[in-house]
């Protein structure tokens, strides 16, 4: 009897063996369906990018601001009878010192912080 049970539990085994591990297994089913979502997070982030860039041809198409926008500020160019100012970006730390140099070589007196 108990050999029969044991041959019957290797049957059973046997039969179960290709529902979990085999080619169209639950394993694998899993596997595939972790494979479909991470594609579809592809995809989404890859159709926001493209409708970007579909709005920006459409945009270039169309007018000539977003086209003079680009010229400007990618390639640096102005308009004929225009003057290009450039200011550059710099932290006002930097800047408080440059003043106050610049008030002493006119001749001015710069201010102490805090007095007024």
């Amino acid at each position: 009897m108990r050999w029969l049970a044991v041959g019957l539990l290797v049957v059973i085994v046997l039969l179960q063996a290709p529902l979990w591990i085999g080619k169209g297994g639950w394993l694998r089913v899993w596997d595939v369906g972790r494979q479909l979502q991470e594609q579809k997070e592809i995809n989404l982030a890859l159709e926001m990018r493209n409708a970007g860039l579909d709005a920006e041809a459409r945009d270039l198409k169309q007018g000539y601001e977003a086209i003079e926008e680009r010229a400007r500020f990618e390639l640096g160019m102005v308009k004929q009878d225009e003057v290009f100012v450039q200011i550059p970006d710099r932290p006002r730390a930097a800047a408080a010192p440059v003043a106050g140099r610049l008030a002493a070589s006119a001749g001015a007196v710069p201010e102490k912080p805090g007095k007024r």
